[in-house]
């Protein structure tokens, strides 16, 4: 019962892994994108107007994809109270990648930064 158990725990534990890797993924493309509207809109010199909008909803995107990783991190959380409630509290809960790349990270706060 106990191996079973591991073993479930497992398939899940790297499903939550490559969830929290998607969305991580996904707001980085997002920052890249949001980032980079102003830097188009100068080069192809049009008015500061111009697709303001689309820069206003691409920030609120990359927002609702920050708000879900947020939600993920809760989720992590609430898994690994499970995992400690069934007897596995041995296995841990980290992924591959449990650091972050902090050249990435830098990269994409820049980003965030020039397009708000």
């Amino acid at each position: 019962m106990l191996k079973k158990r591991k073993e479930v725990a497992q398939q899940l534990a790297n499903r939550l892994f490559e969830t929290e890797g998607a969305i991580d993924d996904a707001i980085t493309k997002m920052a890249e994108l949001a980032g980079y509207m102003p830097v188009a809109r100068s080069s192809a010199n049009l008015s500061a107007v111009v697709g303001q909008d689309a820069i206003v909803q691409a920030a609120q995107t990359l927002a609702a994809l920050v708000d879900a990783r947020g939600q993920i991190v809760e989720t992590h959380n609430k898994l690994a109270n499970a995992r400690d409630q069934i007897g596995l509290r041995e296995m841990a809960m980290g992924g591959k990648n449990d650091k972050p790349n902090l050249a990435q990270v830098s990269k994409t706060l820049e980003l965030v930064e020039k397009a708000a």
